[in-house]
């Protein structure tokens, strides 16, 4: 999910704090450009494995950040109370990804966390920033893996890339045939113009193509990823006279629907993704989103999960993309620990097996698959996602995609899960 743009004007913070670490280590805390917040030595120094955290802590994706960011933690917690890596402590350096409005934030805070030597960056959870920033990453030699950039044109890119949620070929099947199933018959699509955007609405629009399902506005048209005044967009929506309306967006949803309820569309007949589906119950009045559908890839956050992640952050209300980070984290130091080096090649070369590619038993823990690795014996980390194995194209071999209808406070409510493969 995961899930980009043109800037007019970048917005970055320059504070750095001193924190307590989770482990007693001190932790300089920073966001904007260039920056990042650390803790511990580096693992060129200590020969320990330094993950690099690369999340949205700004832009139009910020709301994407704390739950990221948490399970980040979480997982790398759980990883050192069961003896960290090569009996090691793992070390951590964050920074803030942005969203692809702000390109010289991806930059920046990709080469601030390279800076440190790590053995793998996990993030941004954006296709545009993802393209912006691997090649950076893979000249170093460092892997990247995205826990929500689902763009079908990421796939193989780079033998360094890779993702644990499916690419858009699989969660836009599963929308196209929710939305067939639902009788619409009249379909309008607002799409902003994004890797993502563009990419989901196209698989989308294939998989409706044979069906009853007239798409009656936006085909082909997008709108600009740093609108704010939707007056005209929502003029020409209402316009093609839809009996549901499908919104690919991030953040500017809101704004989107708040200009649907003032033209007096029905905003009980939308259609949301994962970049946009959230919590909004304080944005919109009770009711405004009552019954409408949303997709997000993975496996629906449990009540226990969720509960560990508001253990490190409280203020955490969405769980988009929490799954895959925590599952990244730990693939990533079982990588490490199977290949017997932190290096970034190592990691690259180890992340296919441990995720399952070469068979092996299954374990559900990093404690668990630690402790079989140790034994000899190969493994298929059975993860929070669901996902299979990692392909030749580095993209999860199967998926599951949940999808969730929204409550009378406009809160997303799991309602059931589809499977599918990677094409």
């Amino acid at each position: 999910m995961h899930r980009r743009r043109s800037a007019r004007m970048a917005t970055m913070r320059a504070t750095a704090l001193f924190v307590a670490a989770a482990f007693g280590l001190s932790v300089l805390a920073a966001c904007g450009s260039g920056t990042s917040s650390s803790s511990g030595s580096s693992s060129a120094d200590s020969g320990a494995l330094m993950l690099g955290g690369f999340f949205p802590e700004t832009g139009s994706l910020s709301y994407l950040g704390p739950d990221t960011v948490a399970a980040f933690k979480l997982a790398v917690k759980d990883v050192n109370a069961a003896g960290g890596v090569l009996g090691k402590t793992v070390n951590t350096a964050i920074a803030d990804s942005s969203d692809a409005d702000h390109a010289d934030q991806n930059t920046s805070g990709v080469q601030s966390l390279l800076a440190k030597k790590p053995g793998v960056i996990i993030g941004s959870p954006s296709s545009s920033v993802t393209k912006n920033i691997y090649k950076q990453a893979s000249g170093s030699k460092v892997p990247v893996i995205s826990v929500g950039a689902t763009s079908p044109s990421l796939s193989g890119i780079d033998e360094y890339f890779f993702r644990t949620i499916a690419p858009d070929g699989v969660q836009g099947a599963v929308m196209g045939n929710v939305i067939e199933q639902d009788g619409v018959q009249n379909l309008a699509i607002a799409v902003f113009n994004d890797e993502y955007g563009t990419g989901l609405r196209k698989v989308i629009v294939n998989t409706l193509a044979d069906s009853n399902v007239n798409i009656v506005y936006g085909k082909t048209e997008t709108f600009d990823p740093t609108e704010t005044n939707f007056s005209s967009l929502v003029t020409t929506l209402k316009a093609s006279h839809p009996d549901a309306i499908l919104v690919i967006a991030f953040d500017q949803t809101k704004a989107l629907v708040k200009e649907m309820i003032s033209q007096g569309i029905d905003t009980n007949k939308l259609y949301l993704t994962d970049g946009n589906t959230q919590d909004y119950s304080g944005d919109f009045d009770p009711g405004v989103l009552k019954g409408d559908s949303a997709t997000i890839p993975g496996a629906e956050a449990s009540n226990e999960f969720q509960k560990r992640i508001k253990s490190i952050d409280s203020s955490v209300k969405n769980f988009t993309y929490a799954a895959e980070t925590y599952d990244a984290v730990v693939l990533s130091a079982l990588a490490a620990q199977k290949g017997g080096a932190v290096d970034g090649a190592t990691i690259k070369d180890n992340l296919p097996a441990v995720s399952g590619a070469d068979g092996g038993t299954k374990c559900k823990s990093y404690k668990e698959c630690l402790a079989l690795i140790k034994s000899g014996k190969s493994i298929q980390y059975q993860g929070l996602t669901g996902i299979g194995p990692f392909n030749k194209d580095h993209d999860p071999s199967s998926a599951n995609i949940g999808v969730y209808k929204f409550d009378g406070d406009n809160k997303p409510v799991f309602d059931h899960l589809q499977s599918g493969k990677v094409a």
